[in-house]
């Protein structure tokens, strides 16, 4: 009952965020009419119920899912991640996992995810500086949300997210330049990669410091 409550739960609030969400968007697109964020929440909601330990990280967790699924599709349509929705999700978050920590009595989790947000936001800054044009300032800060979600998971969820977003994106930009022709300037935007890295790293990290 908890993995379906908070699945319809997360789609319900999603919905209910579409019309500001296009307004933070401000530009006219197909993906923010197809209702893929509502779907979207649905599914985080559900990896939320299922990775929770507590009341606590399933808040956070829920609200992260929304959040994801609300930046996804603003990427997609507007190619930005606007801070108006980055920065709140990380103070939620970050408040979350603070309280989970004191009801768990885990302070050193807590600081070790704050250390993971730190080092994932100086990683995508210095490749905005090596590689300028490649990502924008809007990765690098929601670099630091996905960093403190895996950072509270572990290193070995945090290392395979990272990775696995990068391979996605390669993936995913070989296919376009394949079959449909597309060039660079017209690949998918980063955060949604982002994205579903974290979602690999949380279900399949806690194995991959062990397999490497």
């Amino acid at each position: 009952m908890i993995i379906i409550g908070t699945a319809l739960l997360s789609a319900m609030v999603a919905l209910g965020l579409t019309r500001w969400m296009r307004g933070v968007a401000k530009v006219e697109s197909v993906w923010l009419r197809w209702y893929l964020h509502v779907a979207l929440a649905g599914v985080l909601g559900t990896g939320a119920a299922l990775l929770a330990d507590n009341w606590a990280e399933l808040v956070g967790y829920a609200l992260l899912g929304i959040g994801c699924a609300l930046l996804t599709v603003v990427d997609l349509a507007a190619m930005r991640l606007p801070n108006v929705m980055v920065g709140p999700l990380y103070l939620i978050l970050l408040a979350a996992l603070a309280v989970s920590a004191v009801v768990t009595g885990d302070g050193l989790r807590l600081l070790a995810a704050v250390g993971c947000s730190m080092a994932m936001l100086a990683l995508y800054l210095g490749l905005v500086v090596i590689r300028p044009g490649q990502l924008g300032m809007g990765d690098v800060k929601f670099g630091a949300v996905i960093g403190l979600f895996l950072g509270w998971l572990g290193w070995g969820e945090a290392m395979l997210g990272v990775l696995a977003a990068f391979m996605l994106c390669g993936a995913g930009s070989v296919f376009l330049m394949w079959f449909f022709k597309m060039r660079r300037e017209h690949m998918l935007p980063f955060g949604p990669f982002m994205v579903a890295g974290a979602a690999v790293g949380a279900a399949m990290g806690p194995g991959f410091l062990v397999i490497v």
